[in-house]
């Protein structure tokens, strides 16, 4: 029941996300336009993508809540992951055709100055969204949501981006009219760069793909309690923000069945409290002597 709470409370940060997202989108495409700034344009396209990803993430986070059913026995934590994956390819799609503009600009010497408005917008953007990317990033660490804290490096990134403009615009003003451009290239390249890194964690957990360091700490606190003699096998897995951990652990044959029970019960709990898994599997074998050359520990 805890997890699903986190996943609720999770919703409030993709909630924030997108209602700035969307006041900032408007008004930098507005300003962008009216200013001639190509880099605050191609800025205010960048949130309205990141509009998307919040409501991936949110649709994602809304669908992991739904409790098993008969299809999914494991829930349907997975939709995070998921949304995330969705999100992502739209990124990428938008910094590509930032890019090819930024692109065409440069190469065709079509260079405007814009208005100086256009940084202070940008400016006001970029405390703005590194605002929202605090409240995401510490509510993100709460929850233990992996789409919100993907959403999280966005907001970090979107803020970098605007930063940029402020450059691009600044720099046109002081006669270097192609800075505008080279700042709109150098957004679609952080969009892309964010969408990658979104994709990568995205299919990571989808291929059940865990780091080595972390799964050795289970192993370490389940080799550590009382009446474990050895960890035949121990695997992990991401469901969405979730980790399930699968393991054989060896125990003393001469053990009865309700002793057996509570040193797996134990596991459990330790698994909880020291690493926040809240799917802990463990299946319990006699050890003998054969298990030796196939045991971890």
């Amino acid at each position: 029941m805890e997890t699903y709470e986190k996943l609720k409370e999770s919703e409030k940060g993709a909630w924030v996300s997108i209602f700035a997202y969307i006041m900032l989108s408007v008004i930098k495409t507005a300003i962008g336009y009216w200013s001639g700034s190509e880099a605050l344009t191609a800025d205010g396209f960048n949130n309205a993508t990141d509009i998307i990803l919040s409501l991936a993430v949110l649709v994602g986070l809304k669908i992991s809540r739904k409790p098993p059913d008969q299809d999914h026995t494991y829930g349907h934590f997975r939709a995070e992951s998921i949304s995330s994956l969705v999100a992502s390819f739209i990124m990428i799609t938008v910094a590509l055709q930032v890019m090819v503009q930024a692109g065409r600009n440069l190469m065709a010497h079509t260079y405007d100055t814009p208005d100086i408005w256009a940084s202070w917008i940008a400016l006001a953007s970029a405390a703005v969204m590194y605002g929202v990317y605090s409240y995401n990033k510490k509510l993100a660490a709460r929850s233990g949501s992996e789409s919100l804290m993907a959403a999280a490096k966005d907001n970090l990134s979107d803020a970098m981006v605007s930063l940029g403009v402020v450059v691009g615009v600044a720099g046109s003003h002081l006669g270097l009219p192609w800075l505008d451009p080279v700042a709109a290239l150098v957004v679609g390249v952080m969009i892309a760069k964010t969408a990658v890194e979104i994709f990568k964690t995205a299919a990571y957990n989808l291929t059940d793909g865990f780091d080595e360091n972390e799964l050795d700490s289970f192993r370490q606190t389940a080799a550590a309690t009382p009446g474990v003699l050895d960890i035949k096998d121990i695997k992990a897995r991401f469901l969405g923000s979730n980790v399930m951990v699968d393991m054989v652990v060896l125990v003393n044959p001469q053990l009865s069945v309700a002793q057996s029970h509570d040193i797996s019960d134990e596991i459990e709990r330790r698994m909880l409290e020291e690493h926040r898994i809240f799917n802990a599997h463990v299946h319990i074998e006699p050890h003998d002597e054969d298990d030796e050359k196939h045991c971890y520990v």
